[in-house]
């Protein structure tokens, strides 16, 4: 089997453009990736078409090895084009055996991936608000939801923003009960001193991790701050390098990791971090906040690691047509979701569906103004 031709499908979802990769091959089966890169769009596409040179005609069963083909054909560098290109080269395989991506990962670790809500409080930065929002999440049978409550902050908070943070997650504390686990997200915003201050405060409602309280690449800061604090930290989505996660855990002060497929590596970088992260006793939940595709991906990769903690999931809180545009992505159910038993990763991306969701430039999330909340 040989690679024929490398397609990009940008899909115009309103907070962040996704952009898909197809790859087709001269024996009519094709395999889908995603190469959706956080607030750029168009650059990635054109690194797509550029990086496509190291696969035509290449074995798509082969997808790490065309990985390191990539990777030394572009100076030993890691792109999110690439690791696209080698999601979408396991889904050829899959199909290839009529096998889930599941199975060639090993197996099933456990039955069914607690998940978490996440995309659930889009509106004012208000704790009513946030609290009602909760309220609803709870009753559509989670157990979990993560929450940016810090508004536009930036390195520090004056008093006025903290107390305001502190009563949204208060808010959401009393809306859900001691019987849910809230999830604080940071989004890299703060200094060391704020990081390790507002964890402190936020210890009385103890939340099941904060989430990359500051530069997620500043590995020493990171961990300066789990070091000084009672509630768990949670970095790495920023990874491109295994070494990186070796550097995380290599102290034990922090034990949840959360690499991003499409930066790590893809399925088989993915699969790798959950190794390392395992060899220090610490935990994985991929970080996912980009299409529903790589729900499903992420899901195949946690059904197969001893050491998965929880799967992060927006798809109930996207755009209704999200699912239209994506088909066979497993939906949450009473907190939990399974991984697709269809061939590969089990979704097929409706072009025409897509092709109704052009590209737009004011698709980006913009998490240093205020207003951001409310995802316009």
């Amino acid at each position: 089997m040989r690679i024929t031709g490398v397609k990009t499908i940008v899909v115009g979802n309103p907070w962040k453009n996704w952009l898909f990769v197809k790859l087709e091959t001269d024996e009519g089966l094709t395999g889908l990736g995603e190469a959706t890169g956080g607030l750029e769009t168009t650059p990635i596409e054109a690194q797509v078409r550029e990086i496509s040179r190291f696969v035509v005609g290449e074995n798509p069963l082969e997808p790490v090895r065309l990985w390191q083909r990539m990777y030394k054909g572009v100076f030993l560098n890691v792109s999110v084009a690439m690791n696209a290109i080698e999601i979408a080269c396991w889904d050829i395989l899959g199909k290839s055996l009529q096998t889930p991506l599941w199975k060639l990962l090993g197996g099933k670790q456990r039955p069914r991936l607690r998940a978490y809500a996440n995309g659930w409080y889009q509106g004012p930065r208000d704790p009513s608000f946030f609290a009602e929002a909760a309220g609803r999440v709870k009753e559509m049978g989670y157990t979990a939801l993560k929450f940016d409550p810090f508004g536009a902050a930036y390195r520090f908070l004056d008093r006025e923003a903290e107390e305001l943070a502190i009563h949204i997650i208060r808010a959401v504390r009393e809306a859900v009960g001691d019987g849910v686990d809230i999830l604080i997200e940071g989004h890299d915003r703060f200094s060391v001193s704020t990081a390790i201050h507002l964890a402190r405060r936020m210890e009385e409602f103890h939340p099941m991790f904060f989430e990359t309280p500051v530069m997620s690449t500043d590995i020493a800061a990171t961990q300066q701050v789990a070091r000084s604090v009672r509630v768990p930290v949670a970095a790495g989505e920023r990874f491109r390098r295994l070494a990186e996660v070796a550097q995380l855990v290599a102290d034990r002060s922090v034990s949840i990791v959360q690499p991003e497929t499409l930066n790590i590596g893809g399925v088989s970088g993915a699969a790798k971090a959950a190794a390392i992260a395992e060899a220090a006793e610490a935990f994985v939940a991929l970080h996912q906040a980009q299409s529903p595709l790589c729900t499903a991906v992420n899901a195949h990769i946690h059904a197969s690691i001893p050491n998965f903690l929880i799967q992060e999931c927006f798809d109930d809180f996207l755009a209704p047509w999200a699912r239209e545009v994506c088909r066979g992505v497993p939906a949450v159910k009473d907190g939990y979701l399974d991984p697709s038993d269809s061939p590969g990763h089990g979704v097929e991306l409706d072009e025409a569906e897509a092709a109704r969701r052009p590209y737009g430039s004011a698709n980006f999330l913009r998490l240093f103004e205020d207003g951001w909340e409310l995802r316009k």
